[in-house]
């Protein structure tokens, strides 16, 4: 039952499709038939690539607005990750404990990692500003 109701689904918007491709290009033909007698073949052609580019850039347009609308007024604040973690350990505070607690295990297991881990800190570190000659 439900394959059958997917299989009409796709032939009604194979349909839909063909039916939007041939009015496309009666559109065309059309425009290109209107403006024939008036320009000539080239500026008929023409006419008819830059409806066809004003449509797809429309269409486009449209898209983009939908995907990602536009929003109005100020933008929201962003936090920071520390700030993110400091609202977290506030709100749950059994849970940062517990994290401490796991962080400190894992330093007095492995001590070899938070070397690792200073040292990378340490080495990233910017030295102060340049100063130019």
């Amino acid at each position: 039952m439900i394959l059958k109701k997917a299989l009409l689904y796709v032939a009604a918007v194979s349909a839909l499709a063909a039916a939007a491709a041939v009015s496309v290009v009666a559109l065309a033909f059309a425009l290109y038939a209107s403006v024939l007698p008036l320009a000539g073949s080239a500026w008929a052609a023409t006419a008819v690539a830059g409806a066809a580019a004003l449509m797809t850039g429309l269409c486009a347009m449209i898209l983009l607005v939908k995907v990602s609308p536009i929003r109005f007024g100020a933008a929201p604040e962003q936090k920071d990750t520390l700030a993110k973690v400091i609202d977290l350990a506030r709100e749950k505070p059994i849970l940062a404990a517990g994290a401490i607690i796991a962080v400190g295990v894992v330093a007095l297991r492995n001590p070899k990692i938070v070397a690792t881990l200073l040292a990378t800190a340490m080495a990233t570190r910017s030295t102060g500003p340049t100063r130019k000659k």
